[in-house]
């Protein structure tokens, strides 16, 4: 599975959405209560053309499906460290190597299972953000983050501007 770094947010999600207010609306999506908002009410940047529901769709879909697939990597490797830390205890007869060798491993899976619960915050983040008025804009300045950007990376919280100036610090 392709990891992609953690987007800190450098301004509260709540202020992006209170800024988008004059260019989104909160109508939902086809399901009513719940969902995404009606492809239209998403924000371009200019000379984007507008989302379509099917892509809103395609999204969601993608985003959903990430998420299953990440709480069950997450159970996986809640399991494996489970497994080597029985396994830890057990360490009559082994060498300083095997014990290293325990040890990496178990280090390897917390680190994997903590990368992976990261993702399915920010994944489920994007899904939240998708009902309601804040997605597609940037959190930090409030303009659109771009269509392209969002279909290539949903959880995108930054624009790429902003990206760019979190990064250089």
């Amino acid at each position: 599975m392709t990891r992609h770094k953690t987007e800190a947010a450098t301004r509260p999600a709540g202020a992006a959405a209170r800024s988008a207010g004059a260019r989104s609306t909160g109508a939902r999506g086809p399901g009513g209560g719940s969902g995404a908002r009606a492809a239209a009410s998403y924000p371009v940047r200019s000379g984007e053309e507008p989302w379509t529901d099917a892509e809103v769709t395609e999204l969601q879909q993608e985003l959903t499906a990430e998420a299953a697939g990440l709480r069950a990597e997450i159970s996986a490797s809640e399991q494996a460290v489970s497994g080597l830390m029985r396994d830890s205890g057990d360490g009559a007869g082994d060498d300083q190597v095997d014990a290293g060798t325990k040890n990496i491993s178990r280090e390897h899976e917390l680190s994997l299972a903590a990368n992976a619960r990261d993702m399915l915050a920010q994944t489920e983040r994007a899904l939240a953000r998708m009902a309601e008025a804040g997605f597609g804009l940037c959190e930090s300045c409030g303009e659109p983050i771009g269509k392209a950007r969002v279909q290539a990376f949903p959880r995108a919280t930054l624009c790429v501007g902003c990206k760019s100036k979190q990064e250089r610090r």
